[in-house]
């Protein structure tokens, strides 16, 4: 038997995969016009600091406060892109202002994509996950694997120069497998992590291997997770997972055996739920499911047909 709702499509939109803005990489490497368009007062410049930037939440959702080059904080420059209107786009690695110092923000607050991705508009959390990818990229990349030497920003914060060996070096992403498995009726299988709390429960997901297909790890993860082998993968859609640089690539994949034989280390407790379960679990705070930001609940609830209540 097919699953109706998978067949119909995704259930909400993959929240941290939006974005209106062209990342304009030809311009990257252009640093006459990034001078330009730094001292261009329309330009707007988003400061990220440990993931966080500065957020206005108001009654129709939340906005990300951008900042004239002028009163931004000195610190890495990352170029996010262009809009249609010509407006550029910056963030600045840089400990986050004081909102009470920016006119008409006082009451801004710093959050996190977890906290906010969901209530900002397509612009504002495609330019969030972009900034606190590349912020993390930099972070834990300052100095040259190959000789040691710092390295230098350069192509607009998309690339790190070794002054000395002169190699380049680029900001990386990890693919990850998140795959939600089926019975191909009425099961699906949930699962919780050891150092989640009691009652969070999610799907399986894990990190591809070298020399590995996307198919292949979806097995393999499974199999080596819960002890089950899966068959008919079937790709739902992937969005960026900057914690600090997944690719998150979501799958279903069909169940060809069904005892749970559980990795301790992994896996805590694993269970098969239907979906008038799954609802009333939900409903009652049984289980938690995951946050709307994230690619598993748009698994889960694809899978369910609609709609679940409560999250992490």
């Amino acid at each position: 038997m097919e699953i109706a709702a998978e067949e119909a499509g995704l259930i909400g939109p993959l929240l941290l995969a939006r974005s209106t803005v062209d990342r304009s990489a030809l311009l990257r490497g252009d640093t006459e016009w990034l001078a330009r368009a730094w001292a261009d007062p329309s330009t707007r410049v988003l400061v990220v600091d440990d993931a966080r930037a500065l957020v206005r939440r108001g009654a129709a959702g939340a906005e990300l406060v951008l900042l004239p080059p002028d009163r931004a904080p000195e610190g890495e420059r990352y170029l996010l892109g262009v809009d249609d209107a010509g407006v550029a786009y910056f963030a600045v690695a840089a400990p986050l202002p004081d909102p009470a110092g920016l006119p008409g923000r006082p009451d801004a607050e710093p959050a996190n994509l977890r906290q906010a991705g969901a209530q900002l508009d397509d612009r504002d959390a495609g330019l969030l996950v972009y900034a606190v990818a590349l912020e993390a990229w930099h972070s834990t990349h300052t100095h040259c694997p190959r000789c040691g030497t710092e390295t230098l920003v350069t192509a607009g914060g998309h690339m790190r120069l070794c002054p000395r060996d002169e190699s380049q070096h680029f900001p990386r992403v990890d693919p990850a497998v998140i795959m939600l498995v089926h019975d191909g009726a009425d099961r699906c299988l949930l699962a919780r992590n050891p150092s989640w709390p009691e009652r969070r429960f999610s799907v399986l997901a894990g990190f591809v291997e070298p020399g590995e297909s996307l198919e292949g790890a979806v097995r393999r993860e499974v199999a080596e997770e819960v002890g089950i082998d899966v068959t008919d993968t079937r790709y739902l859609g992937s969005q960026p997972w900057p914690f600090p640089r997944s690719l998150m690539l979501g799958f279903f994949a069909r169940a060809v055996s069904y005892d749970i034989r559980m990795d301790a280390e992994e896996i805590a407790e694993a269970r098969w739920l239907t979906r008038e379960e799954l609802a009333l679990a939900a409903t009652t705070g049984e289980i938690m499911l995951p946050s709307e930001v994230s690619i598993a609940r748009r698994l889960i609830e694809t899978w369910y047909g609609g709609p679940l209540p409560g999250s992490w």
